[in-house]
């Protein structure tokens, strides 16, 4: 079932914007150890695209996975938690910012590993398409990606069996530091045009532009014509990583900076919504996001006794001085 409801995409994107703000300022006051990759800006298309899913459909997200996420349904608190490495978290503290996952809504993880998404969902789709679930995927990653060769590797394997899985690449115009013109020969687009992918170009920054490609895409999908992708144009409004703070990086011009941020995809849908219901989801996220906050700051912390517990699917721990 897709969810068409604006005001359901707005409190969304407006989730994400407040719980990566709350985050940020966590990792200022210590909290979160080791920094974020804050998803602020980006908000419009995790929203859009989780919009379009179904209960048993599957994503895989990037080292910037917040909000795809959330976007899913994943619980604030614990979601949290999982940032501050507290035992309540996702994953009992252990995935942290870039590895957070949750099973039971089809969140296969965030990954740090650049492009590994495409691999890790054309996989877990076709198996579960093996075993007759009616699954689609999601793989997110962004501009820096595409010319990684695991991913194009995800295009071709996907485009041959024609795995249902859409690619979505969140193009913020920068891998870290370098523009993607430096970068990118040729277009996004063409590179999965070259494997006989569907591919088109969507405005990130409005929610609902996402969704409605999003669900004419997963429509297609879902009815066996094989794997997709949308580019998605975006900017990102925050550093690439919370580091940047400190270091005060300098390669965005302010000019630049200026016109991407007047493109909120928070604004652009609330400005949807009568000013009453907006407000309202507002004061929503607010109390759900002060309760997370307690929440993952009341949670224990996990013993290191326990460091080894879950290195190994078995349930088998590592021998004590290892050898």
């Amino acid at each position: 079932m897709t969810d068409a409801d604006p005001v359901r995409l707005y409190r969304t994107v407006r989730l994400i914007r407040r719980f990566e703000q709350r985050a940020v300022e966590l990792v200022h006051g210590g909290q979160i150890v080791g920094g974020i990759h804050p998803y602020l800006g980006q908000e419009g298309i995790a929203a859009g695209v989780c919009a379009a899913l179904g209960v048993d459909d599957v994503l895989a997200g990037t080292h910037r996975g917040h909000g795809h996420v959330l976007a899913r349904g994943a619980d604030p608190a614990r979601m949290l938690a999982e940032l501050c490495g507290r035992l309540t978290g996702l994953n009992a503290g252990r995935g942290g910012s870039m590895h957070a996952a949750d099973f039971s809504i089809g969140v296969l993880g965030a990954n740090a590993i650049v492009g590994a998404s495409g691999a890790i969902i054309t996989g877990a789709v076709w198996a579960r398409r093996r075993q007759g679930h009616d699954t689609v995927g999601v793989s997110f990653f962004g501009d820096g990606a595409v010319n990684e060769g695991m991913l194009l590797e995800a295009f071709n394997l996907a485009a041959l069996w024609r795995v249902p899985v859409l690619f979505v690449c969140e193009n913020n115009g920068y891998a870290t530091t370098m523009p993607v013109a430096g970068a990118v020969a040729g277009s996004i687009a063409g590179r999965a045009a070259a494997f006989g992918i569907r591919a088109v170009e969507v405005d990130g920054q409005d929610p609902e532009a996402v969704r409605d490609a999003s669900v004419a895409a997963v429509g297609r999908m879902r009815a066996g014509g094989g794997p997709e992708l949308i580019e998605a144009r975006t900017y990102r409004f925050d550093a690439h990583h919370t580091f940047e703070h400190a270091v005060r990086l300098d390669y965005r011009p302010p000019d630049e900076v200026s016109r991407g941020r007047a493109r909120d995809p928070v604004r652009i849908q609330g400005e949807r919504l009568p000013d009453a219901e907006r407000a309202a989801v507002d004061a929503e996220v607010e109390a759900t996001l002060d309760a997370a906050v307690r929440f993952a700051l009341d949670s224990p912390e996990p013993d290191p006794a326990d460091a080894l517990t879950y290195l190994y699917a078995s349930g088998l721990t590592a021998r004590a001085g290892g050898g």
